[in-house]
């Protein structure tokens, strides 16, 4: 019956209230004059009930005027009951100018009284109606809980409460005094009475809603969490919200941020902007998920123009789409220019410089994924060193003054092919860097990147979220990581301290168990790992074997003597490097046997170049391994050395 209410048409629903509204305003008054005249039946005499129909038609009226039949009751505010206080008073006072003026006998306590008892029976029934209303509706919804119960948790509970999926019911309190309190009508419970809180009221979901000037170890507090078994999301912060980016009720997955279990790193924005500010930048491989952000934090200091240099059409449309949205979002005026290339083309990348006048190139583009360049050995040696060395070179011709390539963790010793490509694409760097003077050449090297392409935590999302299982490669494969912006505010701020053949490390704090973070992330989503001693749970952990050229830990110096810098989480490598002529022999043998498809010579080179590469396996590549015979090239390109010279001659 009380959902067939729900479903009349809005001008049966006007009616009824009009009606209840005129029993409930009509009893008020014989009320009022029953309890002040103190008789049981009180009935009035003619005058009297000509007042009182003339003050409830009129009281109807001025509510009718002031809109709260317009109110729908479910979504009812504070305005609402304004409204019934302002139409109540004006009730009360034309029963008294209608006493006087037609001398109709009413106590002066009678017009108080009715303004009580008309508050209290229109007001009552909207709320009581209210209260059925969100408790039929709360039934069908999920029960949650939110964890912090300041401003932002307020704005969420009141948020979830008029929608459709989420039926908030209790608060957890970061701060004991609040335990056992009311907020918004809900109980806070203390976090050290988390598990019995949580159990006593049914919670299916956790909702993270904790303001950001409330200083808490967001690791140990996922890890109590982690407890429970139980879904954890997230929503926006006051400040997104506050600023149109999103809404309050826009729950999502955990930010990568708190997986990570670490402050993150904060770069010296004053110094970044000054280097940023009014100059010419280029970013190769601007489309992907590490130059795409570098490209997203850049505009926002306000270059001269932003030239984005990405081989993939689509990438290159998708950033370059999105950028021009944020220039025209906040105003910048930054000229971005999408240009499609290779950086292996040495002239195509030097025109470009040339023709925009480029004067910083963050050089990003690269093969990073380790086991499909161990299966195509020349086409990363070919894009991430030659790559590298054509795009330094047209750098130095165009008169670029700052040069800054993206290294990796596994450049460090590395075991794989993609490791000691970009560690030859350092020596690479660090040789011209005293060829000359002109460009400042720097580096910088980081771990595993959370949310990039290829990373492991969507892997796992999507995994944990088909049913399983989730594969991890061994059971103690460590990795160090940092998120996307943060790697795009190292590179920044390196490029601002650079002053030529500089590696720049970052102090990431300690490493974490790839398994480890599996399982973390299964219980955050609410799932339970299947084990022998857990037969019942929903997932199961997969060891699948450590892949061609991985190792079970990755490293960010190869010396033990780091040199500091003016930022307290940047280091300064102290590594071995080669001279130039050393380094133009090396990569000419590479060119040779990349240009006769020789996979072993290539790795024979690699190795013997001061790389610290040691292959754990064999040859990986696909084609190779096929036919494992070098190509004789019909002719082989021998002006590398005119090539690599042409920027002493400028």
């Amino acid at each position: 019956m009380f959902n067939a209410f729900l479903k009349l048409s809005r001008f049966k629903k006007r009616v009824i209230s009009l009606t209840v509204d005129f029993i409930a305003l009509s009893f008020a008054l014989w009320a009022s004059f029953a309890l002040r005249l103190d008789v049981g039946l009180w009935e009035p005499n003619r005058g009297q009930a000509l007042i009182s129909l003339l003050t409830v038609v009129f009281t109807l009226g001025v509510f009718v005027r002031l809109g709260l039949y317009r109110a729908v009751i479910r979504y009812m505010s504070d305005r609402a009951f304004i409204t019934i206080i302002t139409g109540v008073a004006a009730s009360a006072l034309l029963l008294v100018v209608l006493s006087y003026g037609l001398h109709v006998f009413v106590p002066r306590s009678v017009p108080l009284i009715y303004a009580a008892l008309a508050f209290i029976f229109v007001g009552g029934s909207r709320m009581s109606m209210r209260m059925l209303v969100q408790y039929s509706s709360g039934r069908d919804k999920e029960r949650v809980a939110i964890v912090g119960a300041g401003k932002t948790g307020v704005q969420l509970a009141k948020a979830l409460q008029q929608g459709d999926e989420y039926h908030p019911v209790m608060f957890i309190s970061l701060i004991p005094a609040n335990h056992k309190t009311l907020v918004v009508g809900l109980p806070a419970f203390a976090l050290s009475h988390l598990k019995e809180a949580v159990s006593s009221h049914g919670v299916q979901r956790l909702l993270l809603a904790v303001d950001a000037d409330i200083e808490v170890n967001r690791r140990e507090l996922l890890t109590q969490l982690e407890k429970l078994n139980l879904p954890v999301q997230t929503v926006p912060s006051f400040c997104e919200v506050i600023a149109g980016q999103a809404r309050i009720n826009d729950i999502r997955d955990l930010e990568i941020e708190d997986l990570l279990g670490r402050d993150p790193v904060r770069s010296d924005n004053a110094q970044v902007a000054s280097s940023l500010f009014g100059r010419s930048v280029m970013v190769t491989g601007a489309g992907g998920s590490i130059g795409s952000e570098l490209c997203r934090q850049i505009i926002s200091h306000q270059p001269k123009c932003l030239v984005l240099f990405e081989q993939s059409e689509f990438a290159l449309y998708a950033i370059e789409r999105e950028l021009q949205q944020i220039n025209a979002a906040e105003g910048l005026n930054v000229c971005v220019h999408p240009l499609l290339g290779s950086v292996v083309h040495r002239r195509r990348c030097e025109t470009v410089m040339r023709s925009f006048g480029v004067q910083t190139v963050y050089h990003a583009a690269a093969y990073k994924h380790v086991p499909l360049v161990e299966h195509n050995v020349i086409e990363g040696v070919q894009n991430n060193v030659f790559g590298t060395l054509h795009t330094a070179e047209a750098a130095v011709a165009a008169g670029v003054e700052l040069f800054v390539l993206i290294s990796t963790d596994k450049a460090v010793r590395p075991t794989n092919v993609m490791g000691a490509s970009k560690r030859m694409a350092e020596l690479v760097l660090q040789g011209l860097a005293q060829r000359q003077s002109d460009t400042v050449f720097s580096m910088v090297r980081f771990g595993n990147v959370l949310g990039s392409s290829g990373s492991v935590v969507p892997l796992f999302r999507d995994q944990i979220s088909s049913g399983g299982p989730v594969t991890v490669t061994h059971p103690d494969i460590i990795r160090y990581f940092m998120t996307i912006p943060e790697a795009s505010q190292l590179v920044l701020q390196a490029g601002s301290m650079g002053q030529g053949g500089e590696v720049f490390v970052l102090d990431m704090g300690e490493p974490v168990k790839i398994a480890d973070l599996a399982r973390k992330m299964m219980h955050l989503m609410g799932r339970r790992e299947r084990t022998a001693e857990q037969p019942d749970g929903e997932i199961e952990l997969v060891f699948s074997g450590l892949r061609p050229g991985e190792k079970l830990f990755e490293e960010l110096l190869i010396g033990d003597d780091p040199q500091g810098t003016a930022h307290p989480r940047i280091m300064m490598a102290r590594e071995v490097c080669m001279t130039w002529p050393k380094v133009a022999d090396t990569v000419k043998q590479l060119q040779h046997a990349s240009q006769a498809f020789d996979c072993e010579e290539v790795l024979s080179i690699l190795k013997a170049a001061p790389t610290g590469f040691a292959p754990n396996g064999g040859v990986g590549d696909l084609v190779w391994n096929l036919n494992p015979q070098p190509v004789i090239p019909r002719t082989i390109d021998t002006d590398f050395e005119a090539v690599s010279m042409a920027g002493n001659e400028k």
